[in-house]
């Protein structure tokens, strides 16, 4: 098992397909359902032994959950706020625009 390399309240960017989002949870290991698993075509499916994240998530249409693999994440470069409507329930943000998840930003 290794150590996650993202962080909760980290935007982030999928490698592949064209959505980003923050991080508000980390499993250290695969944690779905094997049906979710199975979905995901063979030639593109990543390992389960890697931290994978849950994201509040968007792209040009739409915000929604998503959950990815390690491998298939990069940091977000945009310095762009994330929209998603849920943002607020998480994380309040920081004078200097990083969001802190809500149980760290009481203290």
């Amino acid at each position: 098992m290794r150590t996650a390399k993202f962080q909760i309240g980290q935007i982030v960017r999928h490698r592949i397909f064209p959505f980003r989002g923050v991080i508000f949870d980390v499993d250290p290991v695969f944690n779905n359902t094997e049906e979710w698993y199975e979905a995901i075509p063979a030639d593109v499916r990543p390992r389960k032994d890697q931290p994978f994240y849950h994201l509040l998530a968007e792209n040009e249409d739409t915000e929604y959950i998503a959950y990815v693999s390690e491998q298939n994440l990069l940091p977000d470069r945009s310095d762009e706020p994330v929209r998603h409507p849920q943002i607020g329930e998480y994380f309040e943000q920081m004078p200097d625009g990083q969001l802190r998840p809500r149980d760290q930003a009481k203290h």
